[in-house]
């Protein structure tokens, strides 16, 4: 029989035919991939003509297409609906995925083909964008090892192998963590919580098959719990379970995989001719170098840490007030900050929450999209892996430019966090093909659903990943949409949550869930005076994360990563009520794969540029400037990784911006 997943997609805009795709196809597609990709390579690397830009670099392009249909469909479902086979399949596949393209890295009669090419270039009469993309291929040969040799070699194999199996694992046991606690609640344990987090406490008892509503570590749940419940005890046991995920001990510890992980990526430096793993990552990225991450970092956490003291200071003098003496703890901070908003700012989440309904939410955000760059929604009704998903098809002029699907909501099958991708990216080689973009969530599900202030910044956020996706214009996929670098990548999202803060916008779109009433103009105007509030207490949680992650890929693997966390903490001078926004066992940014490994600085290097191109807005015509809009377009969304960000960002602003900007737009600057 045909499998599905390898059949040629007769659904619409040739979606992957979920409906008629079980578990059990999985496998054999990916060894049917797996041996048609070998063979590709293998062709392209046999191949008795001399190297020509069209026989080696685009035929490696066009190679590999059935394998991304399998690993599109695959670990679109197993990040976000996963189940006992699924984690079984994705640790088998994750090794043998890893030792496949160790396999073409290594061939050495093709990057002979890559380096002769290189040799040439100047003699190759290529485009702008095939010169970009031969750089990138022969640089990402040498990178994964092509130009080692003998024992260097195989050791690089087997490195590539391990950290993959490990960053399934870690993946999992946080997974597992997550899924498997919660906190049964009482219905006087529920005393003093606002509406909407009791909602969201009943459904995840249900969903966990209890008779009564329960607490679980899903961050919009959590989260609001630690702000609203007056039960310290309460708060302190949710907010422990919380802190220990992947540190409970047994089999879903991740401390030791986060030591051998760091020891394997400084090998793999070393093998390569890099000081650190660090150095080797950054080479590629906008920073370039460790020194110049610390540099930033540095210079945002004394105002920071400044801040944050200061707050500290208060909240402690509210706690007492409530008759509660020793120190602030992490478990009190939320809670405190929130009573301290609502006194010094009069605004109350509880009270806000209901004109953040989810629905309209997603209109707001397709509207700008609208606005900015004429594109159109239309609901589209096909078969999703999921009943929770939903799909759009998105035009312009009446013209195909993408699909859109957004699954949005929490469930115990789906990892934390929220993520951006792309089950098909655009190219135009060897065929046009339109992408199809996905943004996964974990907002609490209700009826309505409805959001928090800062769920709403993260719709906006992963939409504007999607923006990036579906707004690509290059001719290769290698160079499409999101594939640039890590410090550049959070530009477009980290943007697009500006257009949330647009008057306007919320005049339209923040309704009220009941009466349908727009948001009043009082509450509008707090909402926006508060956008600064407890940033202290948030900068501190991730400028701690991203210096840990730093000092980790810096110089020699460290034995015991949670002593060198203390250790990075203490020199900090760490505020003891402050959290890292991700401890080690659960950073799954650093740990799952080398995505944001020495790289989870990069939200605040696309910070850096975010608010000083939102400024170009501001003093051009405003936030809906339809020149601004048309090179933001040309310049940034349409390029992909076609040029070097640098480059990319300049043609829009004609300059690079300082750290001050940042500073400003987080309300860290000196008066």
């Amino acid at each position: 029989m045909t499998n599905p997943i390898l059949s040629d997609w007769t659904t619409p805009f040739e979606i992957a035919p979920f409906d008629s795709i079980s578990d059990d196809d999985f496998a054999p597609a990916l060894d049917r991939a797996l041996a048609e990709h070998r063979a590709e390579i293998d062709a392209i690397a046999a191949d008795p003509d001399p190297a020509s830009f069209a026989n080696t670099v685009e035929a490696l392009e066009a190679a590999g297409a059935a394998l991304d249909k399998v690993l599109s469909v695959f670990f679109t479902v197993a990040g976000a609906d996963s189940n006992p086979t699924r984690e079984a399949l994705q640790r088998d596949f994750s090794p043998r995925l890893a030792a496949h393209y160790s396999e073409i890295s290594a061939n050495k009669a093709l990057f002979r083909r890559l380096a002769d090419l290189w040799a040439r270039k100047d003699d190759l009469d290529l485009t702008e964008e095939q010169a970009r993309v031969l750089m990138l291929t022969h640089r990402g040969f040498v990178r994964a090892g092509a130009a080692l040799e003998g024992a260097e070699e195989e050791r690089m194999k087997e490195i590539k192998s391990r950290l993959a199996t490990l960053g399934t694992r870690f993946t999992q046991n946080l997974l597992a963590d997550e899924r498997d606690w919660h906190l049964d609640l009482s219905e006087a344990d529920l005393a003093g919580l606002p509406g909407f987090v009791v909602d969201a406490a009943r459904e995840a008892g249900r969903e966990k098959g209890l008779d009564g509503p329960a607490v679980t570590l899903s961050r919009s749940l959590i989260v609001p719990f630690l702000q609203f419940s007056p039960r310290r005890d309460l708060r302190e046991t949710a907010y422990r379970a919380w802190a220990a995920r992947g540190a409970n001990g047994g089999e879903t510890d991740n401390r030791a995989i986060a030591a051998e992980t760091l020891k394997l990526r400084q090998e793999r430096a070393a093998l390569l001719g890099y000081d650190s793993f660090a150095a080797y990552k950054l080479e590629t990225e906008m920073a370039r170098a460790p020194a110049q991450v610390r540099d930033l970092l540095m210079a945002v956490w004394g105002p920071a840490r400044a801040r944050a003291e200061a707050d500290a200071e208060v909240l402690t003098a509210m706690m007492q007030a409530d008759g509660i003496n020793g120190p602030l703890e992490p478990w009190d901070w939320r809670y405190y900050a929130e009573k301290r908003r609502r006194a010094e700012h009069d605004l109350d989440e509880a009270a806000l929450k209901p004109y953040l309904q989810l629905d309209r939410m997603i209109e707001a955000a397709f509207s700008c999209a609208t606005r900015l760059f004429g594109l159109e929604f239309a609901p589209l009704d096909i078969p999703l892996y999921h009943p929770d998903c939903r799909a759009w098809e998105v035009t312009r002029n009446g013209a195909h430019v993408a699909v859109f699907i957004g699954d949005y909501f929490a469930r115990g099958s789906k990892r934390s966090g929220a993520w951006c991708s792309a089950m098909r990216s655009q190219a135009k080689f060897p065929e046009v093909q339109a992408p199809v973009a996905i943004n996964v969530c974990n907002f609490a599900k209700g009826d309505p659903a409805l959001l928090s202030w800062d769920d709403a910044r993260t719709l906006f956020h992963e939409f504007g990943h999607a923006l990036h996706q579906m707004l690509s214009d290059v001719t290769y996929e290698s160079i499409s949409g999101t594939s640039v670098a890590r410090d550049f990548v959070e530009l477009p999202s980290q943007l697009y949550e500006h257009w949330l803060e647009v008057p306007e916008v919320l005049r339209a779109f923040a309704t009220h869930a009941e009466t349908g009433e727009p948001m009043p103009s009082a509450m509008l105007d707090k909402v926006l005076r508060a956008a600064n509030f407890d940033m202290g207490f948030q900068t501190v949680e991730y400028v701690a994360s991203a210096l840990v992650d730093l000092a980790f890929h810096e110089g020699e693997a460290p034995e015991d990563p949670m002593a060198k966390q203390a250790e990075v903490l203490a020199g900090l001078g760490m505020p003891h009520a402050i959290g890292m926004r991700h401890a080690t066992p659960q950073f799954a940014h650093v740990f799952s794969g080398d995505g944001y490994s020495s790289g989870y600085y990069s939200y605040m290097w696309s910070e850096v540029m975010d608010a000083d191109a939102f400024a170009a807005f501001e003093e051009n015509g405003g936030a809906f400037d339809a020149e601004r809009a048309k090179a933001l377009e040309m310049h940034i969304l349409s390029a992909g990784g076609s040029r070097e960000p640098e480059v990319l960002y300049k043609a829009f602003r004609g300059r690079l911006p300082g750290v001050e900007a940042l500073l400003k737009g987080r309300g860290l600057a000196a008066a």
